[in-house]
């Protein structure tokens, strides 16, 4: 059985979509597809069904990655089906906790950020949507970063 990743953000269109595209392809350049499995989410239903914002997109492309993903919310079931949850800001890791059955959830709910070494602590990913286009470049390098050390995290825990 995969082991599950799933990124949160509000809308489910611009931060965690763009965690989402790159893990995908570092897990997939990683030759460990079929090991780790991965989603994204939002803890709001403003944009469910839309694909990630365009922006977010071409900056994303710019670099290689596909965001493929249509938002949806982050839903009592998810936490069942995932090891990793991982906030993009504390807001949403405080709404996150607000939820049924996140008591009960044994897996890791963190901040995305946790896994970006170059991240002081409790820092947030920064919501680029009201924004120029430089916060979508920004929050890229976040992604990047940050997966990079999540999936050394994963490799390390459950010995990939």
């Amino acid at each position: 059985m995969p082991i599950r990743v799933c990124f949160v953000c509000l809308g489910n269109i611009c931060r965690s979509p763009t965690a989402d595209g790159v893990m995908v392809r570092l897990v997939a350049d990683s030759g460990l597809a079929d090991q780790v499995d991965v989603d994204s989410a939002g803890t709001s239903a403003f944009h469910v069904g839309e694909p990630a914002d365009h922006r977010s997109a071409a900056v994303a492309r710019g670099r290689g990655y596909a965001l493929t993903s249509r938002s949806r919310p982050f839903v009592s079931a998810d936490w069942n089906r995932f090891e990793y949850v991982l906030a993009m800001d504390r807001s949403n890791l405080r709404n996150l906790r607000r939820l049924p059955g996140a008591h009960g959830f044994t897996g890791t709910l963190a901040l995305f950020r946790d896994f970006d070494p170059e991240s002081p602590a409790e820092s947030d990913t920064p919501d680029p949507y009201y924004g120029g286009a430089d916060g979508f470049d920004e929050v890229l390098d976040i992604c990047e970063r940050g997966c990079r050390g999540l999936l050394e995290q994963i490799r390390s825990e459950h010995g990939l």
